[in-house]
């Protein structure tokens, strides 16, 4: 079998910075399932890995354009402490949902000091070139249900990611 549209794909990866750090892995929670062909996963990835069978690897290095954007300075604000009554629960490296006009955002505390705190709603990885290293650990057929929602039922996955 090989990796094609209506084919739910479970791929293990690892992602690197231009410095060589890692990102990002599965290592810990497995490999992350998702239905080829319904953008589930950077574009730029699905093309690399069409065709592939499994136990295929694949490298990909993906630029701010085709992955997580530019880095918008703009979108990150700096919010007085003071408007928050909880305030010093306020924390770097935390994410929250924020509720905005085209629905609801996450956004990352960046830097806290003892007035304000630094809300930034890029994606924690715009304006990064990423180098993706990917294997494919299992390639199966879509069900009739997963090909009409355009995702791979989490139910009893384990995987710990959310599939859409």
């Amino acid at each position: 079998m090989i990796v094609d549209k209506h084919k739910v794909v479970s791929i293990n990866y690892v992602v690197y910075n231009d410095s060589d750090e890692m990102i990002e892995s599965t290592q810990q929670q497995g490999p992350l399932p998702y239905l080829h062909g319904e953008k589930n996963i950077l574009p730029v990835l699905e093309e690399a890995l069409e065709g592939k069978k499994q136990n295929s690897r694949v490298r990909v290095t993906v630029s701010p354009k085709e992955g997580y954007g530019e880095y918008v300075k703009e979108m990150a604000q700096s919010i007085p402490l003071s408007e928050f009554p909880d305030a010093e629960k306020i924390q770097a490296g935390v994410q929250v949902q924020l509720d905005t006009p085209q629905g609801p955002r996450l956004a990352t505390i960046t830097d806290v000091n003892n007035e304000t705190f630094t809300l930034d709603m890029n994606h924690p990885m715009a304006g990064m070139t990423l180098h993706f290293d990917i294997e494919v650990a299992d390639i199966r057929n879509a069900t009739p249900q997963e090909i009409e929602q355009g995702n791979v039922q989490s139910a009893g996955c384990g995987c710990g990611h959310s599939h859409k």
